[in-house]
């Protein structure tokens, strides 16, 4: 009679267990509450998806470069426009934008060796192996981001680009005006971001 009891008991405790095992991966899969700034980003992200239209191959995430925001906070948002997520990470722009080296964009130019970043909607194209390796080809949307091509604006990672850099140096580097993110963190743009999405670049200072 105990055996019985004792072996039922032993049944509700494990079920219990494995219920109570199972409910932090429940918690932890929920999203945080979104920020007022990540609303704005999303909401960007859905205007200028819809606006660049069948220019695009992928509309379910975003990328949006703040070039409002200093470049020692992470500034290039993946907005993920199906899941209503935003992610956030470092990226630098061009010498020809901030020829003081402040860490803050002062222009924007669409001039073929300015150096600097443009402003605007692109689509993101392929990869290729470029001077700093795997690297994302872009296409100006805009009339403001048309020479993308010619100028060889792309997406690619650097060593300039990284927390570290910001650590020593307290801004990051610059680019000749691409889009460089810290090899670690431009693998998320490799995998997420390239292959017909969008990025826009302008300046939000969203914070």
């Amino acid at each position: 009679m105990s055996t019985a009891f004792d072996r039922r008991n032993l049944l509700k405790v494990a079920g219990a267990a494995v219920a109570a095992a199972a409910l932090p991966t429940r918690v932890f899969a929920q999203a945080s509450p979104l920020t007022e700034r990540d609303r704005k980003l999303l909401e960007i992200a859905k205007r200028e998806v819809e606006r660049a239209g069948s220019a695009l191959w992928r509309t379910d995430l975003a990328g949006i470069a703040d070039y409002g925001v200093h470049s020692a906070i992470p500034r290039f948002h993946f907005a993920n426009l199906e899941a209503g997520t935003v992610r956030s990470f470092l990226v630098a722009h061009g010498t020809g934008s901030d020829p003081d080296h402040s860490g803050f964009l002062q222009q924007f130019s669409n001039v073929e060796g300015s150096n600097a970043t443009s402003r605007g909607a692109y689509v993101t194209w392929e990869w290729y192996k470029g001077k700093y390796g795997t690297s994302i080809r872009l296409g100006g949307l805009d009339q403001d981001n048309s020479n993308a091509l010619p100028r060889a604006i792309v997406m690619h990672s650097a060593d300039y680009a990284t927390q570290a850099h910001v650590e020593k140096w307290g801004r990051l580097g610059r680019s000749n005006g691409c889009f460089a993110m810290s090899p670690e963190d431009f693998n998320e743009a490799l995998w997420h971001l390239s292959g017909g999405r969008l990025l826009y670049a302008e300046r939000l200072g969203l914070v």
